[in-house]
């Protein structure tokens, strides 16, 4: 049974949801607190005293936010761990195979564990900050647009909120230099731990029932990362490198074969394969017996695939606009836009084959 970085997409989900539920608490917050008196003289001044109330219900927002979310990404990681050693297990018994030892090192999971809890650190900090930033901003444009004469101050105001709920808690910055907004930034980091713990549970229990080979599934829709490793096959361990090698055949006595082993895991990987978001798995390779696979007549493209993700992410912006809509008017539009964007979703998923994933539409989903 193949393992993939997907297979434990939906343990990422129940993490990224305790701080996409935060996020819209902000969202709300913010609104709730600007909005009394907005049309009255005094307004800002009003609000500017009012900015300690702000600052001590994100405050009190933090600590149980901390306690679910690390509850959350323990069992995420530890489940993603089982994982993939069902996965190997299911693979060997498939082939009649012994498993190997009854338990693995979890010394990996315990280790992405910690790390993950080190990686909600800034997010803690930007959930505490931000909105305060945001509260003095908005403020300080709608007082100004009033003084110019321009626009009324909920217009002013809304307009800075929705700035705001555009882009949602943000400012995340991964190893490759791109940013994230707040549960993108969460789901991305659970994801690739969970994966990583599910990848190497998988390996090790192949390693330790005698294994050193797996292939790479060819599901189609590959990233340029992920192409040049699809229905190769890797090493778990070992050198790095392309290199012909002879095995025994797995169930011919005496006789051999050449297998082509394009790299290691650990060189694939480090070179993007298996990220956040992949859909290739590995399954053990077996010298003789396994036929490697290659991409479906009518696999998804990949650029059909990114196009559902964009669509999906101006759901969740238009839904983060609604919660910040300051009247009627405001929300009856987002919810326009929202609708506009789900309709070409059905479109692509229709046309394309593609299943659609409602789910990724909230904003409180693991995008």
């Amino acid at each position: 049974m193949a393992v993939s970085p997907g297979d434990a997409e939906h343990l990422a989900a129940a993490v990224a949801a305790e701080f996409g539920v935060a996020e819209q608490t902000v969202i709300e917050l913010l609104r709730d607190m600007l909005t009394p008196g907005i049309t009255r003289p005094g307004w800002a001044r009003a609000r500017t005293a009012a900015s300690g109330l702000l600052r001590r219900s994100l405050q009190r927002l933090i600590p149980g936010l901390r306690q679910r979310a690390a509850a959350a990404a323990e069992h995420a990681v530890t489940e993603a761990h089982r994982i993939g050693d069902r996965a190997a297990r299911a693979e060997l018994d498939e082939h009649h195979l012994p498993p190997g030892p009854d338990d693995l090192d979890t010394t990996p999971a315990d280790r992405l564990i910690r790390a993950l809890d080190e990686d909600f650190e800034p997010a803690y900090a930007r959930i505490l900050r931000q909105p305060q930033d945001v509260y003095r901003d908005v403020i300080a444009r709608a007082s100004a647009g009033v003084l110019e004469g321009q626009i009324t101050r909920r217009q002013a105001a809304q307009r800075a909120l929705d700035d705001f709920a555009n882009r949602g808690v943000s400012g995340f910055v991964d190893s490759r230099g791109r940013n994230w907004e707040l549960t993108a930034y969460i789901a991305m980091a659970v994801r690739t731990a969970c994966g990583r713990a599910a990848v190497q549970a998988h390996a090790d229990r192949l390693a330790a029932a005698g294994h050193q080979l797996v292939y790479v599934g060819a599901p189609g829709g590959s990233c340029p990362l992920c192409a040049p490793w699809e229905g190769k096959v890797l090493a778990l361990a070992g050198p790095p490198g392309a290199r012909d090698i002879r095995l025994p055949h797995a169930t011919r006595a005496l006789h051999t074969v050449t297998v082509h082993v394009a790299g290691s895991l650990m060189e694939a990987r480090a070179v993007g394969f298996q990220h956040a978001n992949c859909r290739h798995g590995i399954s053990l390779y077996l010298p003789g017996v396994t036929e490697l696979p290659t991409a479906p007549p009518g696999a998804y493209r990949y650029e059909d695939l990114q196009q559902q993700r964009y669509l999906e992410r101006q759901v969740r912006r238009w839904k983060r606009r609604e919660l910040a809509a300051m009247d009627n008017e405001g929300r009856a539009a987002a919810r326009l836009r929202i609708r506009g964007y789900q309709a070409q979703l059905r479109e692509l998923t229709r046309e394309t084959g593609q299943r659609r994933k409602p789910e990724r539409e909230q904003i409180d989903y693991a995008h």
